[in-house]
């Protein structure tokens, strides 16, 4: 019997190499599980990259999961961690009409309140950024659309684990 799934961050370093995103991906394509969300960015060490990945999955699952991406050749190591392990954030931004900012007293409370800041201001919008938990981006998008919001994105998970993650030494190792 399969275990409850759980959301999991993955975290894979790699060599940065053409292709390398399509076979991680169809790595979770092929056993019918959707990604959440995908963070791909340069790691703490240098010419190394870091894929933040975000799943909901058994346990069985991530650690085949996991021994299937270590395979690929560019992977250098591939971790997994709960929710209890990391420290994650997401970012959000909305462009509004600009008319709202100053005719609309209650936006100016809203950005106060949801301790976001405005990153740009024209004449036509202005653009409002959010980083928090995914629910608080979440919150702060449902209540803004009474407004109209004339653009939203929000990005991927990033994370970092609250252990230490010995990423370094084993980088130094196989350059040894």
């Amino acid at each position: 019997m399969e275990k409850e799934k759980k959301q999991y961050t993955v975290s894979v370093y790699t060599e940065n190499n053409i292709g390398l995103l399509n076979r991680i991906s169809a790595i979770f394509q092929r056993r019918h599980i959707n990604i959440e969300s995908m963070n791909i960015s340069a790691s703490e060490i240098e010419g190394v990259s870091r894929f933040t990945i975000l799943v909901i999955v058994s346990e069985v699952q991530i650690k085949r999961i996991i021994g299937q991406i270590e395979k690929q050749i560019e992977v250098i190591k591939a971790y997994y961690h709960t929710d209890e392990d990391t420290i994650y954030q997401v970012s959000g931004m909305f462009k509004i009409k600009s008319d709202l900012l100053f005719e609309e007293g209650q936006i100016q409370q809203i950005i106060k309140d949801s301790n976001s800041r405005i990153v740009a201001v024209n004449k036509r919008f202005f653009v409002l950024e959010k980083s928090g938990r995914k629910q608080e981006v979440e919150q702060l998008h449902q209540t803004l659309r009474t407004f109209g919001i004339m653009q939203y994105v929000r990005s991927g998970r990033i994370a970092v684990t609250k252990d230490e993650m010995k990423i370094s030494e084993i980088i130094t190792g196989l350059k040894n």
